[in-house]
This record gives structure tokens, sequence and C-alpha cells, in this order.
């Protein structure tokens, strides 16, 4: 197995505040505008944008909630391993909203799908965005793309690509994984 770095720490902050000014510039205030990080791997990537938009750029106290599509996925009963489910944390409506789901990488646009079920039980939003750190083009099941994308990769499927958060694996790295 060999690992290759396709992003290093500095380059995901570069990326990060990237991001983060694509969404002010859409978004300005955020005040019918939601974020919601696709759990488990999306919620890193949406934490440390909400810090950056308030912190860095002032933006007024954006709305964070953490979706999990874990039953809502086409694959959850084609597993020989028990499911554990994630927490979902939306304390908000999100009727009439923008959303921008947020995920660490795009693959094959399956968990997409499933966020898009799973939010109607909060609410019709009057619109969703998609905000992904890596895109991987060339893996698409189904037929979705990504708003805001931090990186295109071109891995082959017996590739993986690793998002690696400081919060959670101690640096901030992206790695494609070759088996």
């Amino acid at each position: 197995m060999s690992q290759k770095v396709l992003l290093t720490a500095k380059e995901v902050t570069i990326i990060l505040h990237r991001l983060a000014c694509q969404l002010i510039e859409k978004h300005l205030d955020f005040s019918d505008t939601i974020l919601v990080g696709i759990q488990p791997r999306g919620v890193f990537l949406a934490e440390r944008l909400k810090e950056i938009l308030e912190k860095e750029y002032q933006t007024p106290e954006i709305q964070l909630g953490y979706l999990d599509i874990t039953f809502f996925r086409d694959d959850f009963r084609r597993t020989d391993k028990p499911l554990e489910a994630n927490k979902t944390k939306i304390n908000f409506i999100v009727e009439n909203k923008k959303v921008i789901f947020i995920d660490d990488v795009l693959f094959t646009g399956r968990s997409i799908r499933s966020a898009l079920t799973a939010i109607q039980s909060f609410g019709r939003p009057s619109e969703i965005e998609l905000l992904v750190l890596i895109d991987r083009r060339f893996s698409r099941n189904l037929p979705i793309q990504p708003d805001y994308r931090g990186r295109q990769v071109d891995a082959i499927n017996n590739e993986k690509v690793k998002v690696s958060w400081k919060e959670n694996e101690g640096e901030d790295a992206v790695y494609l994984i070759t088996n």
C-alpha cells in the first residue's frame, strides 16, 4: 500500500479560506443560509468553515447542523456488519432556507442523494448547494456535482482519498492511498 500527499496542512488552510470567501460572495450575511455537515466526516469541514467565517471574516452567527444519512443510504441493508448511526443535530427549521451540504469527499454521489432525502424530514429548503473539499470527478454513479470544491482529484477505483483533520487524526492533510 502506498500513500501520496495530495494536500499539506498549509494547502488545506488556503483552500478553506478560499471556500469561505466563495460562500461569503454568494450568501453575504448568511441570514437565510444554513450549513449542514454530513456525518461523519463532513462535520469537521463544516465546523472549520463556520469558525473561519465567524472569527476571521466577522460573519454573524451562522447556523450549523449535522445530518446523519446512515438509514437513508440505498446500501444500508447490504452490509454484513451492523451499522452504527451518527447523531443528527438540526435545531432549526430548514423551511425556505438555503442549505449548504458540506462533505469531505464527493465520490459516487450516493451520500448526497441520501442527504437530499434525509433533509426533507426537517422542512423544504428553498435551495440546496453542495460544498466538498475533494471532488473525485471520475467516480460518479449519480449526476451530482458540487457548487463549491476545494480540489478536484482524478483517482481511479482502486485508489482511495483520505482526508485527515487535526481534530480527529492530529493533522490536516489529504492523501491518495493505492492498494
